[in-house]
């Protein structure tokens, strides 16, 4: 055991107590479970306990508190509860992440899911925290390597942005997340995996993230099957332990898979709760909720580190117009469109570059390097406008110098943009540069 060992050990004994309060199922109504007997001792997101006659046990959550009465929701439905079931109340857990935590798998109430044990650390968190203040965090960070030219070269991350990756189901989503987290130049990663089938977990955990990228990683996981209370927190308890790490002063990459299944659960959740789905399906509160999720990360203070943050989004038949979508465009620094066309014809990652944007430039890159990303978007539109004509073998070459430059170095950018660069941004760019030189661009740098 570690020196920090019995010190964790003796906060998690400080944290239990020996009184359990129980009260009576009342009545089951819209989908919640109305309780007595604890009115004075329930808070709005305790846990509860309900003790069916057959013997099992369902879970739930404080969703009401009335003067009389509390209402459960119920983490699975409540076949078989009746009037006068006993149901426990169990204090909202304490959740207090330490740097023991990396290189762990934990669920949402942070307990662990890989099968060896887990002590909570010494100070407990609040898993609604604010933000930094808006005056006192510090400006956009210095650009990092991706391990992927075209991130290096046409959309940069810098360190404390926040980017949104958005993708159909099945076009390379996960395999992006994975290659970032054991490619980027952080101190430490953070997963949230919300929603995600059993299976995945573990297959990001053992083949993508694989030993050397759990090393530095925690990863937070809620499985499809589990509540929507479980998925929505999921989202809260991966954050603040992204938070803890960046106060204690490390750069903390942390990625979100997916913020449409984090609405989601707030869906069923805020439905339950008597709000109306008004806004497209989905209730008022989500705009607040996704923007409140995504203004705690960024950059910190000058006495923090930084969170770089990266929110998948699945977008339902490519459409980029969706609430969520929409939503998280407002608020972040960026947005990553994976295409399926793209992906059908074999180019990993799926980028397509003329609808992705990253708002670190031009600051993230010199004025060479923002010369070529201009010239190669240009080339790259270009290509596009006129592909069907250039397959249909319409295309005559000298009616359009642009468009004759792009068609000679298609080939050459697509198989750029899907290279892995270990050898980092200037590299990166330096092959770059001999593309732009051989399709006649001028001026670029010399490499």
């Amino acid at each position: 055991m570690s020196d920090l060992d019995p010190i964790h050990l003796k906060c998690d004994f400080d944290r239990m107590s020996a009184v359990r309060h129980v009260g009576r199922v009342t009545g089951v109504a819209r989908g919640v479970i109305e309780i007595e007997g604890l009115t004075a001792q329930a808070r709005i997101g305790d846990h509860l306990s309900l003790r069916r006659q057959s013997g099992a046990t369902l879970q739930g959550e404080v969703l009401h508190v009335e003067a009389d009465q509390i209402h459960m929701l119920p983490g699975a439905a409540p076949d078989g509860v009746c009037m006068g079931d006993q149901v426990i109340l169990n204090q909202m857990p304490a959740f207090a992440p330490g740097l023991h935590w990396l290189g762990r798998v934990i669920d949402p109430f942070g307990k662990p899911l890989d099968g060896k044990p887990l002590l909570p650390g010494v100070q407990e968190r609040d898993l609604m925290s604010t933000p930094p203040a808006a005056v006192s965090r510090k400006p956009l960070g210095s650009r990092m390597e991706t391990g992927l030219a075209i991130l290096n070269t046409m959309l940069p991350i810098v360190q404390g942005q926040r980017i949104g990756l958005f993708a159909g189901s099945g076009v390379g989503k996960s395999t992006l997340l994975a290659s970032l987290a054991r490619s980027m130049q952080t101190d430490a990663v953070v997963v949230a995996l919300l929603g995600e089938r059993g299976r995945e977990v573990n297959e990001f955990v053992e083949t993508a993230l694989g030993a050397e990228g759990m090393k530095r990683s925690v990863v937070v996981a809620a499985t499809s099957d589990q509540s929507a209370l479980a998925r929505r927190r999921c989202a809260w308890s991966a954050m603040s332990v992204a938070e803890y790490l960046r106060d204690q002063g490390m750069n903390v990459l942390f990625l979100a898979d997916s913020v449409t299944r984090f609405a989601e659960a707030h869906r069923e959740i805020a439905v339950a709760m008597g709000e109306s789905a008004s806004l497209r399906g989905f209730p008022p509160s989500v705009t607040s909720l996704i923007a409140n999720l995504c203004e705690r990360a960024g950059p910190g203070t000058d006495e923090q580190g930084d969170i770089t943050a990266v929110f998948s989004v699945l977008v339902a038949g490519s459409d980029m117009d969706e609430l969520i979508a929409d939503i998280l465009r407002g608020v972040l620094d960026g947005h990553i469109v994976l295409s399926r066309d793209i992906a059908e014809r074999g180019r990993f990652p799926a980028i397509d570059i003329s609808k992705s944007v990253s708002r670190s430039l031009p600051g993230a890159a010199s004025a060479d390097e923002n010369q070529m990303i201009t010239e190669t978007r240009k080339l790259v539109g270009s290509y596009e406008q006129s592909e069907v004509m250039i397959k249909a073998g319409l295309y005559a070459e000298g009616a359009d110098p642009l468009l004759d430059r792009a068609v000679r170095v298609h080939e050459e950018l697509d198989d750029f943009f899907a290279k892995t660069d270990p050898g980092g941004v200037e590299n990166s760019f330096n092959r770059l540069s001999l593309i732009l030189r051989r399709a006649g661009a001028n001026p670029v740098r010399q490499p």
